[in-house]
């Protein structure tokens, strides 16, 4: 069969039409992507038992733009409860990033199958658990009430949580079942979340005394703080218990400011109870700007009245955000608790003291003298604070 001859020079015209005509076809711009909602930011406010952790969860759970749990982990807790704190650490942390994704479905591992809202534990003191989608007991503007949230929303089917998660630009989740930081490392460095951590603490003087206030509450925890192979432990008179909480502010301290790892930059934010309860509007503002939050006139009233009400709080209200003077009390320990307590609280969490910025009391004059300040202005310690206007790199 005869071919027609082709020149070099045609076969190298023929090369270059095609090579500018694929030029062309890749250099034109596409359809443009649909327009997507505003990334989910994710916050979990790591604490511990009986260091104003509830208080700072309605700080959040109260934000219009906020859906709030609070301690969901208590379920692997309570489910698990023959395990020590660090052997639950995993499977807390995978019901926490399921959270932060608002698949709830990881919950059939902890409670029954028929399950009402009523199944989270503390559910009602999220507000957009009281709210539409979930529920119509309140505005999704308005500040909730846990009564009338108790009272017309127990019996709203589960599954309109995770639609509810859904539809905040914000997930907070309030724990205190971490003991370090590293475990976190996978979520913090997990593309499919927004993460910042807010770490909560107290001097750990006023955290016994309002753990005394609780005994009875904390003793299952306590046995699994302390690895007793489902013990409660109700009585602490060694404080141990106290001991641990102490070494685990100071370990995640330390791990988020000494040598962080780049994708904890920015994204790390250590707050003090204390601080909260002196300028609670000023410190709510930076913790908002950290998240990403803004404060509405309705919250900053609504934040003025629970931190300016009388007195300290009842026993009963041990586990309730009511209103209260928040500096008295922060200060209602150098009240109460005997000398040889504080004096034993020193010895074992030296190093918490001496790193968050508290300072020690050598004498019962010294604790009982008001115009003493024990909280250490910030930058006298050898902390380094985190800073709510840093950058929060994605990874």
């Amino acid at each position: 069969m005869w071919l027609p001859r082709i020149s070099s020079t045609a076969v190298t015209a023929l090369l270059l039409a095609q090579t500018f005509l694929l030029l062309f076809l890749i250099s034109r711009p596409g359809p443009s992507p649909p327009a997507c909602s505003e990334e989910r930011v994710h916050v979990l406010v790591l604490s511990s038992w009986r260091s104003g952790s509830s208080f700072v969860g309605q700080l959040f759970s109260q934000h219009p733009d906020v859906f709030y749990l609070m301690e969901p982990a208590w379920h692997v807790w309570t489910t698990l409860w023959r395990g020590s704190a660090t052997a639950l650490h995993m499977a807390v942390r995978d019901l926490v990033r399921s959270v932060f994704l608002c698949d709830m479905d990881v919950f059939d591992a902890y409670m029954p199958q028929n399950r009402n809202l009523s199944a989270f534990f503390k559910w009602e003191v999220s507000r957009a658990l009281c709210s539409p989608p979930a529920c119509s007991a309140f505005p999704r503007g308005a500040i909730s009430k846990e009564n009338a949230c108790r009272t017309l929303c127990t019996r709203q089917p589960f599954s309109l949580a995770q639609e509810a998660c859904r539809s905040y630009s914000h997930v907070v989740l309030k724990e205190v079942r971490f003991f370090n930081l590293q475990v976190l490392y996978p979520l913090l460095s997990d593309p499919a979340l927004n993460l910042r951590i807010v770490h909560l603490v107290r001097d750990p003087r006023a955290v016994l005394r309002s753990r005394e206030a609780a005994a009875k509450a904390l003793a299952r925890d306590n046995g699994i703080v302390l690895g007793t192979n489902g013990t409660w432990v109700e009585a602490d008179p060694g404080l141990r218990v106290v001991r641990e909480v102490c070494r685990s502010h100071v370990r995640i301290a330390e791990a988020a400011t000494l040598k962080p790892p780049p994708f904890l930059r920015g994204r790390y934010r250590l707050v003090r109870f204390e601080d909260l309860a002196r300028e609670p509007l000023a410190e709510i503002r930076a913790l908002y700007a950290f998240t990403g939050l803004s404060l509405t006139p309705q919250l900053e009233a609504w934040i003025y009245n629970i931190t300016h009400g009388s007195g300290p709080g009842a026993r009963r209200e041990a586990f309730k955000t009511s209103s209260r003077n928040a500096l008295n009390v922060s200060q209602a320990w150098r009240h109460t608790l005997p000398f040889t307590k504080i004096r034993r609280v020193q010895e074992l969490c030296t190093g918490a003291l001496q790193l968050l910025g508290y300072r020690p009391v050598y004498s019962e004059d010294e604790q009982h003298d008001l115009t003493l300040d024990l909280v250490l202005p910030r930058g006298l310690n050898s902390f380094s604070w985190a800073s709510s206007t840093a950058s929060h790199p994605r990874h």
